[in-house]
């Protein structure tokens, strides 16, 4: 059974890091960072890009590893930007999805946590309903200064994410069960 500080999140966000390393450390799993740009397949499914990202990942540490990979998916643009999130922020940004997004504002934030030893692999979700905020209100990373979870008239910029996000229900998940195994 591997020490519950045997595995490594792999990737060159350090904001997503500090966000996994805290939720973990909740969950007594110390998680060591492995900053690596990692190859993305270009997939309609984020369980086939995460999948792929571990394996990968795994073939550089030959350590277990997590890596994750996450997408807003917008109702009334058919589930876009979905896996193409990060493109399309770095693309059009948060002002550009609320140029897109008129009457119907329904999203969900949608994560995978894939684990990967090199015999065992497995993927964890979340996910985070909501809507998209009519206005950008905050200054924190990604799509969280225009995502309002379900039940909130903030967006996710003035929310601890640490206790409520779609990439800490994914890894309760993935915790539960490394505890386990």
């Amino acid at each position: 059974m591997p020490g519950l500080s045997d595995v490594y999140f792999v990737s060159s966000n350090n904001h997503k890091f500090q966000e996994v390393y805290s939720i973990l450390d909740e969950l007594d799993i110390t998680v060591k960072h492995y900053a690596a740009t990692l190859p993305e397949i270009q997939s309609a499914s984020l369980y086939d890009i995460a999948t792929h990202k571990a394996a990968h990942a795994y073939t550089l540490l030959k350590s277990p590893v997590i890596v994750e990979d996450a997408g807003l998916f917008i109702d009334s643009l058919k589930g876009f930007p979905g896996p193409y999130s990060s493109f399309v922020y770095d693309t059009i940004g948060n002002q550009g999805i609320l140029n897109l997004v008129k009457v119907e504002r329904g999203a969900t934030f949608r994560s995978i946590v894939a684990y990967s030893d090199g015999s065992v692999s497995k993927c964890f979700s979340g996910e985070l309903r909501g809507a998209i905020s009519t206005r950008i209100v905050g200054t924190k990373w990604g799509y969280d200064p225009i995502f309002m979870p379900d039940g909130s008239h903030d967006t996710l910029a003035h929310i601890d994410k640490v206790s409520l996000s779609h990439r800490r229900l994914s890894l309760e998940s993935f915790a539960a069960w490394f505890v386990s195994k």
